[in-house]
């Protein structure tokens, strides 16, 4: 049935302005008609009309052309000005910085990767400046037009003040106030978040229903995010650190002061590579002799080179062996991988699969991110959406 209250006091206008701007988002990139925002709405077709024409006036829709009809007049079609609220999102790592700008349906507008030339909190923020700048400007943008900003960091985060307490990868960024220099430039929400947390919020994103998910980044750095029924989960505040579990086995690393974890150090991106390498000893016709990334590792053992198959599955192994007390405490339905790793395909994921049938009860399913390693900018980039529509939902 539809509403029939009236559309002319203030409240209920901004009430209708609303609910008619979140049926455009839910369609979003696609024009929609009045028609059929009427009919998601339940709202009668003069109060949408009145509603797309506030809303026009206001800069949140634009107009297109009616497609031509065969037959009657052709209905004029609305959707999403993602000009009116972009947002940034920054992935900062120990080795390199994104930027990505987006708008507000999504859209990516721009995406600047930059490598940090030398370690250290100093550099490291210098580069986040740099590539903010470049994105900013490849995507027409000043500053005041950005509606919300996250960013996403290595190490532990404090929720309430965005301060990151603990990164032991990059020496000295603590003592750096990331989310204070972004308030600083930034006139709007300023979000500082774990990476592996972004990233788990990028994997369950187009999910649908309740469930718990482990979303794993795994690069030369491992870490993960816990999601359960939609939210994430924080536990004390270290949850999903498990680049920090001591691997068991012939791959037990020794400590060697540069900020990893033991299972980070063991089967890093860095590691393979090193694996590969110690074990193709004496094999020149392997491919792994000469392998210089984990991608090329992957690549050999799918073109069926045994001592590349034996480096993967011994990763493979010791990844298995470090989740499964998680898997078997959170009974996860899904394990996304997303980082560099990402990229090993069908080799790596069927491996892990095979070793968790023989630790675990009841096996997740295994996937690899379709982003690689764009999914903690993805997550950054949702974050800062997901904000600017709770604020314009709020007061349109």
């Amino acid at each position: 049935m539809e509403d029939e209250r009236p559309a002319g006091t203030p409240v209920l206008r901004r009430m209708n302005r609303a609910s008619v701007l979140d049926a455009v988002r839910r369609r979003a990139p696609e024009p929609v008609r009045v028609a059929e925002l009427a009919q998601s709405t339940k709202l009668t077709r003069p109060t949408v009309a009145q509603a797309v024409e506030d809303l026009l006036a206001a800069g949140w829709l634009r107009q297109h052309a009616p497609r031509p009809a065969a037959v009657g007049r052709p209905a004029t079609r609305f959707s999403l000005n993602g000009r009116a609220a972009p947002v940034l999102g920054l992935d900062v790592g120990p080795h390199t910085v994104t930027a990505g700008v987006a708008d507000l349906a999504g859209e990516r507008l721009a995406v600047v990767r930059r490598t940090v030339a030398r370690r250290g909190a100093r550099h490291l923020i210098e580069t986040v400046d740099e590539v903010t700048d470049e994105a900013l400007a490849t995507a027409g943008l000043t500053v005041e037009q950005v509606k919300a900003v996250t960013a996403a960091t290595p190490g532990i985060v404090e929720v309430t003040t965005g301060r990151v307490l603990l990164a032991p990868s990059v020496p000295g960024w603590p003592e750096i106030d990331l989310a204070g220099r972004l308030r600083a430039r930034f006139a709007c929400a300023v979000t500082v978040e774990n990476d592996a947390n972004l990233a788990a919020l990028a994997a369950v994103h187009r999910r649908t229903g309740s469930g718990t998910l482990l979303a794993v980044q795994w690069g030369e750095r491992l870490g993960a995010g816990v999601v359960i029924d939609g939210r994430l989960h924080r536990g004390a505040g270290q949850a999903g650190e498990i680049g920090f579990i001591r691997p068991a086995g012939d791959l037990l690393p020794d400590a060697d002061g540069d900020g990893r974890g033991p299972l980070e150090r063991a089967i890093g991106a860095e590691a393979i590579v090193d694996l590969a390498r110690r074990r193709a000893a004496g094999h020149p016709e392997s491919g792994c002799a000469r392998v210089t990334d984990a991608a090329a590792v992957f690549a050999a053992a799918a073109a069926g080179d045994p001592i590349a198959a034996e480096v993967v599955d011994r990763v493979a192994a010791v990844f298995a062996a470090a989740i499964a007390p998680g898997v078997l405490v959170l009974s996860p339905d899904t394990i996304v991988i997303g980082g560099g790793i990402a990229r090993a395909g069908a080799v790596l994921r069927d491996a892990i699969v095979r070793h968790l049938e023989e630790l675990t009860l009841t096996t997740p399913g295994v996937e690899l991110s379709e982003w690689a390693e764009g999914t903690v900018l993805t997550g950054a980039l949702q974050m800062a959406l997901d904000e600017v529509w709770r604020h314009t939902l709020a007061v349109c």
